[in-house]
């Protein structure tokens, strides 16, 4: 049986009338031998969605964009050259669905970090074919960008997993969290209630920095050693010389970075995963030099990664808190309380095309 050629969804044309989603008809990807088609059940609505759909990040690359990068759904197709995944299969596809496959990037899991990499959404293929994210019916993506989902996961618990869950994950596992080492998550929100339960699956002693007192039981029942408040004159100075590693959450452009890296030990590093539309304030190199500590950032993560952080989650019993699941024809409504914090946590979109 041949592969369907068309997907349906919920996109935009517009950033300036960001809520006026529309439903469109539009080519699947090239179909190719190691091509996995899947019918969408849920897709987690990303922060990314609404820097891309507001205009935050950019104009759009294409007169009708569907968003969505958090997707789980079941196969329908496969190439004549996948052996990972079968027809009926559940599986996800998280905020990457191309590479060149040919890089030294791509041949050592680095493949997040391709210089040809193609987003899942609001992108080109190489010949061409936009690619639509999971606002929508169905996705034809090569199945190295396609992940098994363990049967002790809910399907819909799983799909922010592919986006805010791997994008925290990447970076704890890469800069050593684990037994030993103390971690400080600030902002807890859309990704930073997964850093903490990474973090401390990983074995790491967690220390929370947020601004909001709201949430301290929230990060302590998520599994945090401590839970500290930004807004306080000298938060920072019982931490002195005590922290491994900070892991940024926070999509906003003002954080107090100066007292943060200051409770680094000598060469330790921030990484920020949260992407603000602007740019951080009053970041000096400065900052940095008591301590020799630096500030970097990351992308999502590898195949490799998310296999095994789906694998970690099965087996400790993480997942989101998920504010609501909305029908997915509520994009917009979504889209615009996460624009105006009106969501503590997270947003999933189920299907509701026909």
């Amino acid at each position: 049986m041949s592969p369907t050629t068309h997907g349906k969804g919920y996109g935009i044309s517009d950033t300036k009338n960001y809520t006026d989603f529309s439903v469109q008809s539009y080519p699947l990807k090239t179909p190719g031998p190691h091509d996995v088609t899947l019918d969408i059940d849920f897709c987690g609505v990303c922060g990314s969605d609404v820097h891309t759909v507001t205009g935050g990040w950019g104009g759009l690359n294409a007169d009708f964009v569907v968003p969505g990068h958090e997707i789980i759904g079941k196969v329908t197709h496969v190439g004549a050259e996948v052996t990972e995944f079968k027809v009926g299969q559940r599986v996800g596809v998280g905020a990457q669905v191309f590479g060149c496959l040919k890089c030294e990037r791509c041949k050592s899991d680095n493949e997040n970090y391709c210089a040809e990499q193609v987003d899942t959404y609001n992108a080109k293929y190489p010949d061409g074919v936009l690619a639509q994210g999971g606002y929508s019916s169905s996705i034809r993506v090569h199945d190295r960008w396609v992940f098994t989902i363990p049967e002790a996961i809910k399907s819909e618990d799983a799909a922010p997993m592919l986006c805010a869950g791997l994008t925290v994950y990447s970076p704890l596992l890469r800069n050593g969290a684990g037994p030993g080492k103390t971690v400080g998550i600030v902002g807890i929100g859309g990704l930073g209630h997964f850093a903490i339960q990474f973090a401390k699956a990983l074995g790491a002693r967690v220390i929370v920095f947020s601004h909001s007192p709201s949430k301290k039981a929230d990060c302590l029942s998520l599994g945090a050693d401590e839970f500290v408040t930004t807004d306080k004159e000298g938060f920072e100075k019982p931490f002195f010389d005590k922290i491994d590693y900070i892991l940024s959450c926070a999509d906003v452009e003002t954080i107090p970075i100066g007292e943060l890296a200051s409770t680094l030990k000598v060469g330790g590093l921030v990484t920020s995963v949260g992407l603000p539309d602007g740019e951080w304030k009053g970041l000096q190199p400065q900052l940095m030099a008591s301590n020799g500590s630096s500030i970097g950032c990351s992308h999502i993560g590898s195949k490799k990664e998310a296999n095994a952080m789906l694998k970690l989650a099965a087996e400790k019993g993480i997942k989101p808190i998920i504010d609501e699941i909305l029908p997915m024809s509520k994009a917009g409504d979504a889209i615009q309380r996460v624009k105006d914090n009106k969501v503590r946590y997270r947003f999933v979109l189920k299907q509701d095309l026909k």
